[in-house]
């Protein structure tokens, strides 16, 4: 497993990518529409996703726990090529993910915000061109009170009310 470790990531190469996609080709496509690329750039790195949920009464509760392969410092996946491999529970963000009732993705979530007519947020790094722009809007899971859910025994005890959830 420990191979499967991604050591020493930039961030900031996914948007290497950008030169190979149409300029702001997520006001032209519908998801559907869009390239395994287009998809993944999509992706802000807030981690948020990454969070252990609950749903309670048919609603869903999000918990200051995370996956035990989520950076916190990047707040990106340490395995992620492998995370279906080695996370039995982990959630591959499909079009249907985007759509299912209960919303369990943030609302600060690109895929879900564009699904849903809205426009990215000034701070996305698809506006802004910098992987950190996340950060530094304090849209991240960056430096906040975070527990890794391996020993955690009752997630209700971690449910947080975070207004970017």
């Amino acid at each position: 497993m420990t191979d499967w470790l991604e050591q020493d990531y930039d961030p900031q190469s996914r948007f290497d990518e950008l030169k190979n996609v149409e300029p702001e080709f997520w006001k032209k496509k519908k998801l559907e529409q869009m390239s395994k690329t287009e998809w993944e750039l999509l992706c802000d790195g807030c981690g948020k996703c990454c969070l252990n949920k609950l749903d309670i009464r048919g609603k869903v509760k999000f918990t200051n726990t995370h996956c035990r392969f989520l950076d916190c410092r990047t707040c990106l996946c340490k395995i992620y090529e492998h995370r279906f491999e080695k996370v039995e529970d982990c959630r591959d963000i499909t079009l249907e993910a985007v759509r299912e009732q209960p919303r369990w993705l943030p609302k600060t979530c690109a895929y879900w915000l564009l699904d849903n007519g809205f426009e990215l947020p000034d701070w996305h790094p698809l506006i802004t061109g910098r992987a950190a722009s996340v950060h530094e809007a304090g849209m991240s899971l960056q430096n906040r009170k975070l527990v890794s859910e391996s020993g955690v025994s009752d997630f209700e005890d971690y449910i947080v009310e975070w207004e970017d959830l």
